[in-house]
């Protein structure tokens, strides 16, 4: 097999959805119907299946248990089967939090907001006149709740730039819930076309949002830098795109803390641009300083990590 081949076959966006859309529609009506407490005995099941048959995920998830805790130093992370069962059941009830946020089942006051930089002040004002900007996000916690809230709470319009191919029958499942209120973008690549369509959405005040913690398939915008320790490959994307559109960049995070949901805003760049011959050592910087908000970010809630494939390319198949 060639390394192009092994890469592709690595790479979060080759690997093949998983579950049926039936038993998702299941699970939600269950979770509807009877509430998440009744539903609690028969999630156990289905976790447990996709934990036993899922091979590369369990292996996936002890390699960044074992790698945040050796860059931590904190042994209570490393990983055990528990452990790593834990983060399955993590993303499952994270998957049914992004159903009810969708629903208008979780609402603003009831989210926690940290926002040292006023950043919710500035999304706000774009609603009367402004630029739009640019917030990066992660998955790290729940990001539909961030996208949700503010479409439907703030009424502020959220271009979400995606890969959407690979999850057809949760995306689906999420349009039936109203997440086709959301403006998603499919993007492989940053052409001319779609860079002078994402400036025009800026100046309608309209805002963008990305992921900065997974790397196109095709498109060779990647950089190395160093997450917990080791080398892995980050998206040049975001950092880019903000380079080339002027705009100010946000980091965005959304955890659950004791039961609570807690957004975090915070500025990272006022003003993204480089100097002549120097934009791939910009982009490198942004890029690191990204991964190493990233990986405190992971302490606050190990177990909201849901990124299950081999994230730094050294996870057997």
């Amino acid at each position: 097999m060639s390394e192009a081949q092994a890469a592709t076959q690595q790479h979060w966006s080759a690997q093949r959805e998983r579950g049926s859309l039936l038993l998702m529609r299941f699970t939600a009506f269950v979770a509807r119907r009877c509430g998440r407490r009744l539903l609690s005995p028969l999630l156990h099941l289905i976790v447990l299946y996709f934990f036993l048959t899922g091979r590369r995920a369990r292996r996936s998830i002890r390699e960044y248990l074992q790698r945040l805790a050796a860059w931590s130093g904190r042994d209570g992370l490393l990983p055990t089967p528990r452990r790593v069962f834990a983060q399955f059941m993590a993303f499952a009830d994270c998957l049914l939090d992004r159903l009810d946020v969708w629903r208008g089942a979780l609402r603003l006051e009831q989210v926690r907001l940290i926002d040292p930089d006023g950043l919710r002040a500035q999304l706000l004002a774009t609603r009367s006149g402004g630029r739009g900007q640019l917030l990066v996000g992660t998955h790290l916690g729940n990001l539909d709740v961030c996208r949700a809230l503010a479409e439907l709470g703030e009424q502020v319009p959220l271009n979400v730039l995606v890969h959407t191919h690979h999850v057809a029958h949760l995306n689906r499942l999420l349009g039936e819930a109203g997440e086709q209120r959301m403006r998603l973008i499919q993007v492989s690549e940053l052409d001319a076309a779609l860079m002078l369509d994402l400036s025009q959405r800026l100046e309608r005040g309209e805002w963008l949002a990305m992921a900065g913690d997974r790397v196109p398939l095709h498109d060779g915008r990647r950089i190395e830098v160093d997450f917990l320790g080791h080398p892995a490959a980050f998206a040049q994307g975001p950092w880019l795109l903000a380079g080339l559109l002027g705009c100010p960049v946000n980091l965005m995070c959304c955890l659950k803390i004791a039961g609570r949901y807690e957004i975090r805003l915070e500025r990272f760049l006022d003003a993204p641009a480089w100097e002549r011959g120097q934009r791939d050592a910009a982009i490198a910087g942004w890029a690191q300083r990204y991964a190493d908000r990233l990986a405190e970010w992971c302490l606050l809630a190990p177990q909201q990590w849901f990124n299950f494939y081999p994230y730094w390319g050294s996870t057997d198949a």
